[in-house]
């Protein structure tokens, strides 16, 4: 197990306004896997509720207010999880995960990169899965009119929909407008028997799981049909400047050369990159590397043990905004070409 594997996993609940993540958070926090479990809520105003119905609040639910997580009290989130590391390296309490709530107003990209920027927590803690609930009633008119339900709605690991029994009619066009927003990540009803392990406990870090975290992201006829669908968009939609797409390279990729491509493409366009996955074939290497990022962000590869299927190519997946793919796909063969002769000239 690599060192990172062995962080603190912190699990992101985001969501629009009203639709479910404490009810969730609540759920999910009964069953016996997560136990040991410290919570951040951060609520927009100043008087939360949303603590109030967890029932039980005690010292491991720790309260952010006074501002949104994504914009005005970044700073306290990165000092209450310091704080929360040193209680436990103290002895204090014990926890082996972290959940953080966020308002139903935030954009989590940026939670995201302070979660994995700040010098101190970065060592201590790792990005496990961002579970992002849907309101089944006004899902696709929050989409409609609010940028931030869309984009939690991209950079989710799982999505849960949320008061499907008040409206069986709209469920099948909200799952299709978020199959092409996010083709990979699996969409659950609330009213399933939602276990912890279906949502957090099984990551990309987790030995037991990580495999079949992969295959997820390169679920390669998902994304086909997304893109096919993507064109059929109504151009003024939020969700119509974000799009999924698969890149797929037969030849294995150079890692110096596909290293340097990636951060200059972060740099150049991270603000835009909502996600990105991937699977690749490295040259010289037997087995694959998994890699993942969040805008600016990207997180130590994962060497897998084997390929999770007979497929031996690359597969690189995107969540963009307002980026097209010609160009993406062009720069990284150039690479990848690039890497060759350099290869074939020694």
């Amino acid at each position: 197990m690599s060192r990172y594997a062995g962080y603190l996993p912190v699990n992101v609940i985001t969501g629009f306004l009203g639709s479910g993540k404490t009810t969730l958070l609540k759920h999910l926090l009964e069953s016996p896997d997560m136990a040991d479990t410290a919570v951040l809520i951060n609520e927009f105003g100043e008087i939360g509720l949303d603590h109030h119905l967890l029932e039980q609040v005690d010292e491991n639910i720790v309260m952010l207010q006074s501002g949104c997580l994504c914009c005005t009290i970044r700073d306290d989130l990165a000092t209450s999880m310091r704080d929360l590391w040193e209680r436990r390296a103290a002895g204090e309490f014990a926890f082996r995960r972290l959940v953080v709530e966020t308002t139903g107003l935030a954009d989590p990209a940026p939670i995201i990169y302070t979660l994995m920027a700040d010098p101190v927590i970065r060592y201590h803690f790792r990005l496990g899965n961002i579970i992002t609930t849907i309101d089944a009633v006004n899902g696709l008119a929050q989409m409609n009119r609010q940028p931030e339900s869309v984009k939690q709605a991209a950079v989710a690991d799982r999505i849960v929909l949320t008061k499907t029994d008040l409206s069986d009619d709209d469920v099948p066009a909200l799952r299709a407008r978020l199959r092409d927003l996010n083709p990979a990540a699996p969409i659950f009803l609330a009213g399933e028997k939602l276990t912890a392990a279906k949502l957090l406990t099984n990551d990309l870090y987790d030995p037991k799981s990580k495999s079949r975290e992969v295959a997820h992201w390169i679920d390669a006829e998902a994304f086909a049909a997304a893109d096919h669908d993507h064109h059929r968009h109504d151009a003024n939609r939020h969700d119509d400047h974000i799009h999924a797409f698969c890149l797929t390279f037969e030849r294995p990729i150079d890692w110096t050369a596909f290293g340097i491509w990636l951060t200059m493409l972060l740099q150049a366009h991270g603000e835009n990159v909502l996600r990105v996955k991937g699977l690749l074939n490295v040259k010289g290497m037997p087995a694959p590397v998994a890699i993942h990022g969040v805008q600016h962000v990207v997180h130590p590869p994962v060497h897998l043990k084997r390929w999770p299927d007979d497929d031996r190519r690359s597969r690189i997946v995107f969540i963009v905004r307002d980026l097209a793919r010609g160009p993406i796909e062009a720069s990284l063969a150039a690479f990848n070409a690039l890497a060759d002769d350099r290869e074939a000239a020694a």
